[in-house]
């Protein structure tokens, strides 16, 4: 009788058209995302850190370069060779004279700092806080080589970061800054959603723009100086209170547009009271 010869039947599973175009897709989608973040360097000052971080930037898959008074020719020589393959980013930087300028646009805002803040602020991981980027169009800002972000232009960001680094030498070269928290933006794309974890709650209403929030804080600057709540030496850290209370409670579009109509209302009832006579005059006081 002859051998019976017994095969066995190999499963070979490939992937269907469906899988294929969703995957397509999503990467599409989170390359997207970051190519709405811009990195922003404020006064930047060496031309191999801007070509350096021209690299790094199109290795991580970011695109948009903000420079904020350079203090340095971002397309020369130097930059242009540490930049290699990436001389389109310099070419296609943006420069303007001030930080407000530079954020026109962004929804949100993450500073880069080493420093501790006049107001206590909470320093989070870049892994913690970046991929909070990645949902809007926001920046992520970085200060000058030789003293980082001041106070002031720290004012501008929602959040912070301060990279981990050994105490024995715990100082970072900008381009490295850039490079260790554009792999993190690049790395979070990445990442899939836990099952069985619950979104945070988030504010239903189109967000305001960093530009438009900026010119909420300035009228209630102006109005809090000219009732007396603030004092001019003192303005600068008060405001910085009021703008950690805001910026943590991510305002719409539509409650910025309130809380201005409020102001200009309180400013038009100031109007309309009478000046107060002069105890000395008996006029009205016109200081």
């Amino acid at each position: 009788m002859p051998e019976q010869r017994k095969y066995h039947q190999v499963m070979i599973s490939y992937p269907t058209t469906s899988r294929i175009i969703d995957e397509r897709v999503k990467s599409r989608i989170m390359d997207e995302s970051l190519a709405r973040v811009r990195i922003i360097l404020v006064e930047p000052a060496g031309e191999l850190n801007i070509g350096s971080i021209a690299r790094v930037m199109k290795n991580m898959g970011l695109r948009q370069l903000v420079l904020v008074n350079p203090q340095c020719e971002h397309l020369g020589a130097q930059a242009r060779q540490m930049a290699v393959h990436a001389a389109d980013i310099l070419e296609t930087a943006i420069v303007v004279g001030t930080l407000p300028e530079a954020l026109t646009g962004c929804y949100r805002a993450i500073a880069t700092t080493a420093r501790e803040r006049s107001v206590a602020t909470t320093l989070e991981h870049p892994r913690d806080a970046l991929p909070w980027l990645l949902e809007t169009p926001s920046a992520l800002i970085f200060g000058p080589e030789d003293r980082g972000l001041s106070n002031a232009e720290l004012n501008y960001a929602g959040r912070f970061v301060r990279i981990p680094s050994s105490p024995a030498y715990p100082s970072l070269n900008l381009a490295e800054s850039v490079a260790i928290c554009s792999y993190e933006l690049s790395q979070a794309k990445k990442q899939p959603v836990t099952p069985g974890v619950i979104p945070p709650i988030t504010n239903p209403n189109p967000p305001v723009s960093l530009d438009i929030l900026e010119g909420y804080y300035q009228q209630l600057e102006a109005l809090l100086l000219d009732i007396g709540y603030l004092y001019p030496h003192t303005a600068a850290s008060r405001m910085e209170k009021f703008r950690r209370l805001y910026n943590r409670a991510g305002l719409s579009a539509d409650e910025v547009a309130m809380l201005r109509g409020i102001l200009s209302q309180v400013r038009w009832a100031l109007s309309q009271i009478p000046p107060i006579p002069s105890p000395t005059t008996g006029h009205p006081d016109t200081r």
